[in-house]
């Protein structure tokens, strides 16, 4: 059985974006850029809210991204091979190969979709996470706290939710980052 696995860049305030939707500060170090590529290598199942999905399929539509060095490269090739599926409502079409778009979010799906993968699998933005949450689906948490203070925006984690979660893994970057996997109990 696969693990739901919530994947954020925060603020040490616990935001995603700042009040005018902004999330310039959370640009990747070289160092973070290697980790994260290592760690999305594992998962072949991405599910993404419209915003993320429009925020990551620049892998697949801008290919001067994955020209700028061998490490982007190498995320834009992982990225591109895996299973996308992006919940919108809004969404009109999609623009990335190995992408399904879904109108409605459904929690039954999910755990279907975890019994049968080979590998973990991915849940990016907070909206959509936030069903996930509230549906007992995520089963681990992997958090980059990122040292600034935004003051408001899109939090991370939604409200309403109490989970306890047991610390399985921390790393420290150079740039004063720190990686967090927790498991929910």
């Amino acid at each position: 059985m696969a693990n739901l696995i919530y994947v954020a860049n925060t603020s040490l305030d616990g935001y995603t974006e700042d009040k005018d939707g902004k999330f310039d500060w959370t640009e990747p170090s070289e160092e973070y850029f290697r980790f994260i590529t290592n760690l999305v290598r594992a998962t072949r199942t991405h599910l993404y809210g419209r915003r993320m999905y429009e925020t990551m399929m620049v892998w697949e539509t801008d290919p001067n991204l994955a020209a700028e060095s061998p490490l982007r490269r190498d995320f834009a090739d992982i990225w591109q091979a895996a299973n996308k599926i992006v919940y919108s409502r809004t969404l009109e079409t999609i623009s990335t190969r190995k992408t399904q778009l879904e109108r409605t979010f459904d929690p039954e799906t999910i755990r279907q979709l975890k019994k049968t993968a080979q590998h973990d699998i991915t849940i990016g933005g907070p909206e959509l996470a936030a069903h996930a949450f509230r549906a007992g689906l995520i089963d681990e948490c992997n958090f980059f706290l990122i040292p600034i203070l935004v003051g408001g925006g899109k939090r991370a984690l939604p409200d309403n939710v109490r989970l306890e979660l047991e610390l399985l893994e921390e790393r420290r970057f150079g740039n004063g980052m720190v990686f967090l996997r927790y498991r929910t109990r």
